[in-house]
């Protein structure tokens, strides 16, 4: 799956899991990955579109039905990856969940609920690290390339591990944390060939925001210095598909927001 004279890998042939990818930028990458020649697995809950999208993207695309935090389900999904396609060579974590809630509520003498602090940190943060965990296995009984390269991993922080506005405090803490262990985690995987990179999307034009009024999405579309409007997800996509391919890319956060620096 590597192109040895110039030393970059090819989507192309390549095996990819993609966590939240029945929708929004999950459901972009699973787009751009099978176009570009590539097979690809949905993660995302069984209540999700999933089974509709895999469907339509024919028989390079497959759906499994399994929540982030659940490690039986997670390594379901990575034995379908295997029995269907043969291998795993990239995985995709896009699944995550967000609260806006402020850290107290002095109006109604009312804290943050530590549920939901809790509830954002495990999806987010744990989630991600037991897609990490469980793909690598998989992705460690790949032939390594000339380069020594077997596999590559990218995850979805946020601005918001950087730029936290007010109500965000469980929100940023989690895409801090995606952020903080992407280092440590290509550390860690370096023996075996296998990447890590983290991208920090800003304001994207997901179904989260899809449902905010048009007066506040075109606010928040000034915000952005240039191009001033909301990012298309098949930018993010198409960003995972370049950093897929440049063996070089490891151990990075890259920012993917058009120059924003979020105000409180």
């Amino acid at each position: 799956m590597c192109v040895v004279c110039v030393c970059v890998c090819v989507v192309q042939g390549m095996v990819g899991l993609v966590t939240g990818g029945a929708s929004g930028l999950g459901r972009a990458t699973v787009e751009r990955l099978v176009q570009n020649g590539a097979s690809a697995v949905i993660l995302d809950l069984p209540s999700s579109d999933g089974p509709a999208l895999a469907a339509s993207l024919g028989e390079r695309c497959a759906f499994a039905p399994a929540d982030v935090t659940s490690e039986a389900d997670v390594q379901s999904a990575v034995a379908l990856a295997r029995e269907k396609f043969g291998r795993l060579d990239l995985a995709v974590n896009c699944a995550g969940i967000a609260v806006a809630v402020k850290t107290y509520n002095f109006k109604k003498d009312q804290p943050h609920s530590l549920e939901d602090f809790q509830r954002v940190i495990n999806v987010n943060i744990a989630g991600t690290f037991n897609v990490i965990r469980l793909a690598v296995g998989e992705m460690g009984k790949n032939e390594p390339d000339v380069d020594g390269h077997r596999g590559c991993i990218i995850n979805t922080a946020s601005v918001a591990a950087f730029d936290g506005q007010v109500g965000q405090a469980a929100y940023s803490a989690s895409k801090g944390g995606i952020v903080g262990m992407t280092l440590p985690i290509a550390r860690d995987l370096a023996p075996m060939g296998i990447r890590v990179v983290t991208i920090a999307p800003g304001l994207f034009s997901t179904p989260l925001l899809a449902g905010l009024p048009e007066k506040v999405r075109s606010f928040l579309a000034r915000q952005v210095p240039f191009p001033s409007r909301l990012g298309d997800p098949a930018e993010f996509a198409h960003l995972v598909t370049s950093v897929a391919e440049n063996p070089m890319i490891n151990g990075e956060v890259i920012r993917l927001d058009g120059a924003i620096r979020m105000q409180p």
